[in-house]
């Protein structure tokens, strides 16, 4: 009975890894090849880059680059800021309402982000900061779910350690950044893949919030680029899709077992 509930987890962990890693392979044999042999999935076709070559050329890519690699930039340097304040304040302060306040904190994960565009778009017009990089990345700045990971990660922390640096004479920010910091590398590892993939991939607020080139990041180009006013060639789309989702994926494979083993560690204590 055991070898057969092993079996079974087993093969319903290989049937959905192919079900997630199909569309990819897809867009990458699509990527690779000339429009009518990977819709005819002619395996023994011959293979070429000039799909990427055309994509390239059909796009101002570099600057979606750059601007999306400044927006996912910008986004976690501030989610960073905050949740190491907010998850050290909900780890090891006292102050009146801590578990009640902690508990709105956590609500917003149920909040989707889609019901508060009209809000942050009304936010940001009076800012004065529609079309620009940091009024895009402004609304995913405080994080609840990061807020949660950093608690507890720091609840993990000796509390020795936190009184031998109050002996040393350090105050709660000397505590918190020679003490704490440093223990949390890795989970700061894995909150920033899962920060840095969830706004790369990010859509519809971009979308609502920028008009032109000069602000607008991979995705909302990536549509534009594939809209079917432009002429859709699956091949070419595939080879725009795959140079979009190239970093992540090198990321990822860089710093999985790390991306894993913070996930792990940081577990409700």
């Amino acid at each position: 009975m055991r070898s057969l509930a092993n079996f079974l987890d087993s093969f319903g962990a290989i049937l959905l890894a192919i079900i997630w890693i199909a569309p990819l392979l897809f867009a990458f044999w699509a990527a690779t090849h000339s429009t009518s042999d990977a819709v005819n999935l002619e395996l023994y076709s011959p293979w070429t880059m000039d799909n990427f070559r055309v994509a390239w050329d059909g796009a101002p890519w570099l600057k979606y680059f750059i601007n999306t690699f400044m927006l996912v930039t910008v986004i976690l340097i501030g989610q960073f800021i905050l949740t190491t304040l907010a998850g050290f304040a909900f780890a090891q302060l006292q102050f009146p309402g801590k578990e009640f306040i902690f508990i709105l904190v956590l609500m917003q994960l149920f909040i989707l982000p889609e019901v508060l565009i009209v809000e942050n778009y009304a936010m940001v017009s009076r800012l004065g900061l529609f079309d620009t990089i940091l009024g895009v990345g402004m609304p995913y700045m405080a994080s609840a779910f990061g807020i949660f990971l950093m608690r507890q990660s720091f609840k993990s922390v000796p509390i020795e350690l936190h009184e031998a640096a109050r002996i040393e004479g350090c105050g709660l920010l000397g505590i918190l950044w020679r003490v704490y910091v440093p223990l949390a590398k890795p989970t700061y590892l894995a909150y920033g893949l899962v920060s840095v993939s969830t706004h790369w991939n990010n859509f519809l607020w971009p979308l609502i919030v920028t008009n032109s080139p000069e602000t607008r990041p991979l995705t909302v180009g990536l549509s534009i680029f594939g809209a079917p006013e432009n002429g859709v060639d699956i091949s070419v789309i595939s080879a725009a899709t795959m140079m979009s989702v190239a970093p992540l994926l090198i990321a990822f494979l860089i710093f999985q077992r790390q991306f894993v083993q913070a996930f792990l560690r940081a577990g409700i204590k």
